[in-house]
């Protein structure tokens, strides 16, 4: 890689000294989502994977859909405080934390991370194209939404957008038909291609191909879970 590429200068940033403050704010983080796993409920997200492949990844920017009790979004947070790139931002889009009274959001403030992460509380398939077209984008993002098909379908596709090309795209729950029946659409026909996790998880990743691809209308595969080639 050249010296010009923005995830050797991330990897460069990140090897800089941390702060006391940096510290003591993923040691909050770390403390935070111990509660969650302790007294949260039951079923809650694979954490540590989804933390571990970010933090691998150094992203300066992650959009994650789905807040619910907010066990990803500190998983989130705490790699990006710990690999500490200079202006790290989480968005996250979520218009059902009244469901969740406020759970998610309030481990998030009370964690110290008000000024890391932003919550919209609109829905994805509103919201994503809305910041497409502010010009936003993304080093990687993270989909538990709506397990809708359409729904999940939208989502990727807008996010097939935002991602900068090489970036992560982490989807949560892969193991419904509907979610991966998405997915293996962007997989067949957009040249997303899956990322290894070492570890057991219902998470899958898909690395976006760099440039950025546009497929033919002429190169259409069939993309159900039961298609061949």
């Amino acid at each position: 890689m050249g010296p010009g590429n923005p995830r050797e200068a991330r990897a460069a940033r990140s090897g800089a000294r941390r702060t006391e403050s940096e510290q003591d704010l993923a040691g909050r983080i770390r403390a935070a989502r111990r509660r969650l796993a302790a007294d949260g409920p039951p079923r809650v997200r694979s954490g540590g994977v989804l933390r571990d492949l970010l933090l691998a990844e150094r992203p300066d920017t992650v959009i994650e859909i789905g807040l619910a009790y907010g066990s990803s979004a500190l998983a989130i947070a705490e790699a990006l405080v710990t690999a500490g790139p200079d202006e790290a931002r989480h968005v996250i889009l979520d218009p059902y934390q009244k469901h969740f009274h406020g759970c998610g959001w309030a481990a998030i403030t009370e964690a110290g991370l008000a000024g890391l992460c932003r919550l919209v509380p609109e829905r994805s398939q509103i919201a994503l194209p809305r910041l497409l077209g502010e010009g936003f984008a993304a080093d990687a993002a993270f989909v538990d939404g709506s397990h809708v098909f359409h729904n999940v379908f939208v989502d990727l596709f807008y996010l097939r957008e935002l991602v900068r090309p090489g970036g992560l795209v982490i989807l949560d729950d892969c193991g419904y038909p509907s979610v991966a029946t998405a997915a293996r659409y962007f997989e067949v026909n957009t040249g997303w291609e899956p990322e290894p996790i070492a570890r057991p998880t219902r998470l899958r990743a898909f690395r976006l191909p760099d440039p950025r691809t546009e497929p033919g209308f002429e190169s259409f595969r069939p993309f159900g879970l039961d298609a061949t080639g």
